[in-house]
């Protein structure tokens, strides 16, 4: 008769630093996805812990886990529980982070008009939906769009302390100057107010406990941006584009601003990236097309998605309720999700690089 050692704890991690993480390009223990290993017998058990249980690969991850196992000889069954886990951002340590918030990813774009506040919205939605706590702060004092985009028609309340509180719709906490506005009022303001303004919703806010701020940038490289920039850490910044010409110009010179104050740059959303008629099925990419793919090459960030022009994203942003949250199992707001998730993914392993 055979005798087989006693399997250990580390033939386990062993095992399991041979899966990787096909998005990310690291093994499962590196990634610290893989948690309270324990051995009974010829049994295994293991937490798998995810950035979202919304990741489009748990299903695979988990089976390549259960299969790394089971090829341990003497290994007969392999118990594994799934979790979720929105990481800490490593902190600048000449900035104070905002209390509460574990992650900042600032959207912005070099240009206005390529739908970066549509974008915004949606994949902070898209977050929430994954069961994170998400805030949504919109800086474009000039252009304050939330409130049309989530249909809200109320102003900001102060707490005893004089701290701002968010209003709350669908699950996110929301900030915007325009909840202090009335439609038709212009906000005629020097740089030197908008950047106390934007100072006072960075640190005057009573944001409470997140897992991710969404910052919705007005478009260009000016005063908000590094005001921005030099107030709190930022995790990361996504830059919205659509695929002409002119708009990537101005987004390259929004990469390059970014990567110039130590911002790391999570990706590229290429939105209003083609129409499909309604009637015929046919795709026009209107805005010609590849210029997405050339500027993700370029600077080397990943390409995150593509957003194409919809009537229905368009009336979610008028109707104040976005595709994600009025069509959840459509394939725009699954293309919002999967974005999303790209983004937490790309989070979670920028502490390793």
């Amino acid at each position: 008769m055979t005798n087989i050692a006693a399997v250990t704890k580390e033939q386990v991690l062993n095992a399991l630093k041979k899966v990787m993480d096909p998005e990310l390009g690291k093994d499962l223990v590196t990634l610290n996805m893989i948690r309270d290993v324990t051995v009974h017998g010829a049994t295994v058990q293991f937490t798998l812990m995810l950035t979202t249980m919304a990741c489009p690969l748990k299903k695979e991850l988990e089976a390549n886990s259960r299969d790394a196992v089971l090829s341990i000889p003497g290994v007969t069954g392999v118990e594994i529980k799934t979790g979720a886990e929105v990481p800490q951002a490593k902190k600048l340590p000449d900035k104070a982070p905002i209390p509460g918030v574990k992650n900042t990813i600032a959207v912005a774009s070099g240009k206005g008009g390529v739908g970066k506040s549509t974008v915004s919205v949606n994949l902070a939605l898209a977050l929430t939906k994954t069961g994170a706590k998400v805030g949504l702060l919109d800086t474009d004092v000039y252009g304050p769009s939330l409130p049309l985009m989530l249909g809200i028609h109320e102003p900001l309340q102060a707490t005893p302390k004089e701290k701002l509180v968010p209003i709350e719709k669908y699950g996110m906490k929301l900030v915007s100057v325009g909840f202090m506005l009335d439609e038709e009022t212009p906000l005629i303001w020097r740089g030197p107010l908008v950047m106390q303004l934007i100072k006072q919703f960075l640190t005057g806010v009573e944001w409470g406990e997140l897992d991710y701020l969404v910052i919705d940038l007005p478009p260009g490289t000016g005063d908000v941006q590094l005001t921005l920039v030099q107030t709190i850490p930022l995790t990361g910044a996504v830059i919205v584009t659509t695929p002409q010409d002119v708009a990537l110009i101005d987004a390259r010179r929004a990469i390059k601003m970014f990567q110039e104050v130590k911002v790391p740059v999570l990706g590229i959303v290429e939105n209003m990236s083609y129409f499909v008629c309604p009637h015929c099925n046919e795709k026009s990419e209107i805005f010609s097309h590849g210029g997405g793919e050339k500027t993700s090459q370029r600077y080397q960030v990943p390409l995150l998605g593509k957003i194409p022009i919809d009537m229905e994203i368009r009336e979610g942003g008028d109707t104040g309720t976005p595709i994600v949250e009025s069509s959840p199992e459509s394939a725009h707001s699954k293309e919002f999700t999967s974005i999303a998730c790209s983004i937490a993914a790309r989070i979670s392993v920028l502490d390793l690089a």
